[in-house]
């Protein structure tokens, strides 16, 4: 569930951006291999969300059949995985990192554990990298980002972005 009424998101370049509209149903993260294969990592948060309240707001996203049944929208551009979608299905389910404020919506369920990382539980309880102690490396990173931000944008790329 998501206290938004309406949700806004896209992909790491911008070439790519959605609105969804009303609740985002049955947000969870997905254990399985082929969501981690998708994500490029160990799981895969997905939210649905009805057809009509959904709308592609830039660009066109790429498509690959992960199955018979699914396909998965991408960036063509830099790669961000941002769609789950049965094409036949009422609803498409998005990507909860690719929102704008991921922190919005929390997951109520986990899917498919029979892939999900057995060392999961461990992860509370390793060593956390410390701070540096000059932000050299982040200010250079600030500096020269050319991802989009975390909002609309009337025009993207800007100057500096390639």
């Amino acid at each position: 569930m998501t206290a938004k009424a309406e949700q806004s998101g896209g992909c790491q370049c911008g070439a790519v951006r959605y609105r969804a509209r009303g609740e985002l149903g049955y947000p969870h993260v997905c254990h399985c291999r082929m969501c981690q294969k998708a994500a490029g990592n160990y799981f895969l948060p997905l939210a649905g969300v009805m057809r009509v309240d959904f709308e592609l707001t830039r660009g066109e996203p790429k498509w690959f059949h992960s199955s018979g049944l699914v396909r998965r929208g991408f960036c063509g551009d830099c790669g961000t995985p941002l769609f789950y979608d049965i094409p036949d299905a009422d609803s498409i389910n998005i990507t909860l990192g690719s929102l704008d404020d991921p922190q919005a919506v929390k997951p109520v369920m986990q899917s498919n554990l029979d892939s999900k990382m057995v060392w999961f539980h461990a992860l509370d309880g390793l060593p956390v990298e410390p701070e540096p102690e000059t932000t050299d490396r982040e200010d250079g990173i600030a500096a020269s980002n050319h991802q989009h931000p975390d909002h609309d944008t009337s025009h993207w790329p800007s100057g500096v972005h390639p």
